[in-house]
């Protein structure tokens, strides 16, 4: 049983624009909450494609343990459900693939894509993945653990491979942790005595690192480098950039995508796709013609993000971070 809490399920549902019969992509499964109420509007006539690189939440969410779902099967179909074991920057090669073993889908475009690109509730409670700063654990963090070859990246690899100025980038770029230069200084002494392998290891060092009136704040203190290590380990921040790029190219016209991201990073990311691809005419003003003849492909629904109601952040305080965009193809 998950114990994830869907992010802003109404809103995102409402916002996808979708009825019964329509084919969708939930190109981030992760506990399934979302996946489980498109399924209640598509209906029997509809098909959904839920993707998701974690194997444990496809298993769960068929109701098969890991041992039945096998990391080399990649696809799981029952009824008008697709489960698809992979990462959601693959979307177009995952619908190119389907297109051929499925005729009910129609050729590359689909009628609505959601993702959300939080880390589940199922992920930051296991005791094994190494995503919380809260339990002790290997520090691993790979959103597929599974043995697919070229995924041996780990959060280990990281704290003990990378170059001081390498670990100053990616705290300061994606977790934007302000004393990120004394962190990785004191990363790189205490490798020197030992390899850094858990969770509760890395905690203490960033503890002795930063300043005592830092540790007391609403968000703890590890918070930032914990989420700086998993975007560099999942490489997310690219797979998000060509997954947007190519779910615009993938859906119907006046079909809806909607976006709901949790870091500064990723939000940035899809907000600038979204207002490129709304312009038409790219040229500098200082052209007396159009010569790029770039012609609008979107338009942005959501002017500004969509976050959390009070009484959703008090329920699920992890909503409070979240920020949902809406796009209509042209």
């Amino acid at each position: 049983m998950t114990s994830h809490n869907a992010v802003l399920l109404k809103e995102a549902i409402e916002s996808l624009n979708i009825k019964k019969g329509d084919t969708v992509v939930d190109a981030t499964l992760g506990g399934g909450g979302h996946s489980r109420k498109i399924l209640e509007v598509i209906g029997d006539e509809g098909t959904l494609i839920a993707i998701d690189r974690d194997v444990e939440a496809i298993g769960r969410f068929a109701g098969l343990s890991s041992e039945s779902f096998a990391p080399e099967q990649i696809v799981f179909k029952k009824d008008n459900l697709i489960l698809v074991h992979e990462n959601f920057c693959k979307l177009k090669d995952i619908l190119d693939s389907l297109n051929i073993k499925n005729a009910c889908l129609p050729v590359g475009k689909v009628d609505a894509i959601l993702a959300d690109f939080g880390i589940s509730s199922d992920q930051l409670d296991s005791n094994e993945r190494g995503f919380s700063f809260l339990s002790d654990a290997d520090l691993d963090m790979r959103m597929d653990n599974s043995c697919k070859e070229g995924n041996d990246l780990t959060a280990e690899n990281i704290l003990n491979e990378y170059s001081k100025e390498e670990l100053i980038r990616i705290f300061r770029e994606y977790g934007e942790e302000q004393y990120a230069s004394q962190i990785a200084k004191n990363i790189i002494e205490s490798r020197k005595e030992k390899k850094i392998k858990t969770t509760f290891e890395l905690v203490e060092i960033i503890s002795s690192s930063i300043p005592l009136k830092y540790k007391h704040k609403k968000i703890h203190f590890a918070t930032k480098i914990f989420q700086a290590l998993r975007i560099e380990v999942n490489d997310e921040l690219k797979s998000i950039d060509k997954f947007t790029r190519d779910a615009i190219d993938v859906l119907k016209t006046g079909k809806r995508l909607v976006v709901i991201s949790f870091h500064s990073g990723e939000d940035r990311v899809v907000k600038d796709i979204f207002k490129k691809e709304e312009k038409d005419c790219v040229c500098p003003p200082e052209f007396p013609v159009c010569r790029c003849e770039k012609e609008s492909r979107v338009k942005i629904i959501t002017k500004k993000p969509v976050v959390a109601s009070e009484d959703e952040i008090s329920d699920n305080p992890r909503s409070r971070s979240a920020k949902m965009r809406v796009i209509e193809k042209k």
